[in-house]
């Protein structure tokens, strides 16, 4: 990759094992001269910890800063938009000194990722660019053995903030389904799939690429479960055109 200064780089630091960063991801990494992550009021960063290898290198930038943004996650916009709205003016000052600046994304970064926020408030004056990471679907795929397309097959990726007939629909139509931020919602997800006969079709999984991952296959074991923010339910038929 080569380095070209007063560039916003989104990195996909992949779902959460240190190792399924890629080659680029990690050069970008080490040889950035601000590096920047989401952290939680209570000081932990996901993105920091899944990169902890690449920061580790002894090539690494021996000069490089980092800037943790604090976000108090909540339903309420407003004071997430003024965090990212500071978080932007400080970004957009270092790269007005010529300085390259990365900002970790869990996945990939522009897969619901918090990059695209930033993004949006510094592309006009600034250059951005994006390196590419693993999805947590990706990642539950590799994991499961499960293939997500096959032949003419297609997938649908919805969140699970999605309504219920918004659900129902894609589990109609589409071959795979993807339900991403599963866990808070499980309950209500795991009722519309009994409603419409693919609960057996269903794979339940936490935390996919950390040491604490948790895979489930028979879903009638959750009932009553809520799980994690990072967690999904993998939906495909089970009958599948495989010769």
């Amino acid at each position: 990759m080569t380095k070209v200064r007063g560039t916003f780089w989104g990195v996909g630091v992949g779902p959460g094992a240190p190792d399924l960063l890629t080659l680029r991801a990690v050069r970008a990494i080490a040889s950035a001269d601000l590096l920047i992550y989401i952290q939680n009021p209570r000081g932990f960063s996901l993105g920091r910890h899944i990169a902890r290898e690449a920061l580790a290198l002894p090539e690494r930038n021996p000069n490089q800063a980092e800037l943790p943004i604090v976000l108090n996650m909540s339903k309420d916009r407003t004071l997430i938009n003024e965090q990212y709205d500071q978080a932007a003016d400080t970004i957009s000052q270092h790269l007005s000194q010529n300085l390259t600046a990365v900002f970790l994304c869990e996945g990939d970064p522009l897969f619901f990722g918090s990059f695209i926020y930033l993004q949006n408030r510094l592309q006009k004056k600034h250059r951005c660019r994006v390196v590419p990471g693993i999805t947590s679907i990706n990642a539950a795929s590799a994991e499961t053995g499960i293939p997500l397309t096959l032949i003419d097959e297609s997938l649908a990726v919805l969140s699970s903030r999605s309504s219920d007939n918004e659900i129902e629909q894609a589990l109609q139509q589409f071959h795979s389904l993807a339900l991403l931020k599963a866990g808070p919602h499980l309950p209500r997800l795991l009722e519309l799939l009994e409603k419409k006969g693919r609960l057996a079709d269903g794979v339940y999984l936490e935390r996919i690429g950390h040491d604490d991952q948790h895979i489930e296959y028979d879903l009638t074991k959750l009932q009553g479960h809520i799980g994690p923010y990072f967690s999904l339910l993998l939906v495909t038929r089970q009958e599948r055109p495989l010769r």
